[in-house]
């Protein structure tokens, strides 16, 4: 008998260095406070606190901190698109958006993919006790009808879901068709973190 394991799905996951996180924590408060459409898009969309995704697409331009981190991820994504095997004949992927995300006490992110890109991930500004994991989800999900559940003590790469608890100072990046959502924030304070995607 042979088992292989096929169509692997890979998560990335790496400390940020050279970033200076108080200093882009400031940033991200200032530009949540400074960011009436955003605040209005959030309001709107009932997202418990505040989210730059619909109303600022240039925060490498807009501020230094988020220039330097762009720079950085830039490297990260291109370490993971070659241990993804992406075959980009010469070019580079270029970071087509970055968004702030600020979620409250009680906040949710739900589940949802990023189309027309090909790496989407978040870098971890503040994750203080009880902020919520990173919840991931088997991208053949959808597929598989009327399989039963995993059982409890199934290893986690047979798990249909799984969660990621982030740390401050570090990114987590996956392959943009991958499902994933934020489940509800228990902290006592918000948990924010800058999102982005590769093209």
């Amino acid at each position: 008998m042979e088992i292989k394991t096929l169509f692997v799905t890979k998560l990335y996951r790496a400390a940020v260095e050279g970033i200076d996180n108080a200093s882009l924590l400031k940033s991200c408060r200032a530009i949540a406070s400074g960011d009436k459409a955003g605040q209005r898009w959030s309001r709107e969309n009932n997202y418990a606190g505040y989210t730059s995704y619909a109303s600022l697409n240039d925060l490498p331009k807009r501020d230094p901190n988020f220039a330097a981190l762009k720079s950085a991820l830039d490297k990260h994504a291109m370490a993971f698109a070659r241990e993804l095997h992406l075959d980009l004949s010469g070019r580079r992927l270029g970071l087509d958006s970055m968004w702030v995300n600020v979620l409250e006490p009680g906040g949710v992110h739900t589940s949802h993919i990023h189309p027309q890109s090909v790496l989407s991930g978040t870098y971890y500004v503040d994750v203080p006790p009880g902020a919520s994991a990173l919840k991931l989800e088997d991208p053949r999900h959808a597929s598989m009808m009327s399989a039963p559940q995993r059982t409890a003590d199934a290893p986690e790469s047979e798990r249909t879901f799984i969660y990621v608890q982030p740390e401050a100072g570090e990114a987590l990046m996956w392959e943009s068709f991958i499902r994933h959502e934020v489940p509800m924030n228990t902290a006592k304070k918000a948990r924010i973190s800058v999102s982005f995607n590769y093209s």
